[in-house]
């Protein structure tokens, strides 16, 4: 029996690892960052301290670990600065952590600024704001993740304070981190980072940054969805230095790679293609690289669709997929950003995923899908 047949039966248990998880990914480092499951019954206010539910949230990250793909955490697909506070994203940190040593699940986790003021804050604030996560981050045993910081966008006036703030972290890091350059089309308020609105003067300030550090930089996460711009970047790294594609809209092509090289990944769409981009990379562990392309190449017009203009709001599309899927017992996630989709765009993203074979039980996805349409007029699925 399922859901579908009796609507009033309640949600099912989140998700949990199978007792015999496959091996780790061996071709590739892949990271899906993770969205985090809201409390539906904590009294708070969209712009209130987040409230989460820290028990589905962590059975979440063991489906991924169980599929073998490593978490980024606290990432914006956590929603960070878009209703994940800093106190939550702390309380995050520690608990996946904790979950992580568990298992020997792959982390890494976030370090920004979200504790400042939106505006106004110094160079030094923001710097003193990187120190205070990155200690956190650290204190778990994860690996950092130098995220793209508004604060830092805000107050630098060129790509020297850039090299300045990013080198001091470097310089006191306990382990290799991963630098984020998060694109405009993600957060408009991270326009021209690195110091210049001309991307290639910003792609030199990264690389200078990178090649003043060495042993210091894990790897270079990038965020931009332009293929031509990750390839060159890629090319000229360090070899000890990988390239991590956060193109959600061309991962295929870029994790497969070329005669030059390739991608690593740490992208959010693999939160809810976490069993198919699995499955695929395992071919490329083979040396099945055609066998990976048709696997991942169909998955890209779900991705293209979550993602689309105004990009930010993916992670609505996400927790969407995650609820339908049986991870979570409701749509509903912190901030009330379930709002910042339209039902038409919410409707073509559980149709695009029933079609990949996205939900273990999909008569349970289309109760849902209709009981949402219903509730907010919108017909049947």
């Amino acid at each position: 029996m399922n859901a579908a047949a009796h609507p009033s039966r309640s949600a099912p248990d989140p998700v949990l690892p199978s007792a015999s998880p496959p091996p780790p990914l061996r071709s590739r480092t892949v990271f899906a960052a993770a969205h985090v499951v809201a409390d539906p019954h904590a009294d708070t206010t969209p712009d209130g301290p987040a409230a989460v539910d820290w028990d589905t949230t962590l059975a979440f990250r063991h489906h991924l670990w169980a599929h073998g793909l490593g978490v980024a955490e606290a990432m914006d697909t956590a929603q960070r600065g878009a209703g994940l506070d800093w106190g939550a994203a702390a309380e995050l940190i520690r608990r996946s952590a904790t979950e992580a040593h568990s298992v020997g699940g792959p982390l890494a986790c976030g370090v920004g600024t979200d504790q400042l003021p939106a505006h106004g804050a110094s160079l030094a604030e923001v710097r003193d704001a990187y120190e205070e996560q990155l200690g956190t981050v650290e204190a778990a045993g994860a690996r950092p993740v130098l995220m793209a910081s508004r604060q830092l966008a805000a107050a630098a006036t060129g790509p020297d304070d850039y090299r300045e703030v990013y080198g001091h972290l470097l310089r006191q890091t306990t382990r290799p981190a991963i630098l984020h350059w998060l694109g405009p089309m993600f957060d408009p308020a991270l326009a021209g980072y690195w110091g210049s609105a001309d991307p290639d003067a910003a792609t030199e300030t990264l690389l200078a940054l990178v090649a003043d550090h060495p042993g210091k930089v894990d790897g270079v996460k990038i965020s931009l969805l332009d293929p031509g711009r990750e390839i060159w970047l890629r090319r000229r790294l360090p070899p000890d230095v990988r390239c991590y594609t956060g193109d959600d809209f061309h991962y295929p092509e870029l994790i497969a790679g070329d005669a030059h090289g390739f991608s690593d990944a740490l992208l959010g769409v693999f939160d809810p293609l976490a069993p198919l981009a699995a499955a695929a990379v395992r071919r490329l562990d083979t040396g099945d690289t055609a066998g990976f392309r048709a696997a991942l190449d169909p998955t890209v017009t779900l991705a293209r669709h979550l993602f689309a203009a105004p990009t930010r709001h993916y992670k609505t599309g996400v927790v969407l997929l995650a609820w339908l899927a049986g991870h979570q017992p409701h749509f509903t996630m912190v901030g009330g950003l379930q709002s910042a989709r339209s039902l038409p765009h919410l409707r073509r993203a559980h149709q695009l995923a029933e079609v990949l074979g996205l939900f273990p039980d999909p008569e349970l996805a289309a109760h849902r899908m209709r009981t949402l349409l219903a509730v907010y007029g919108g017909g049947g699925a």
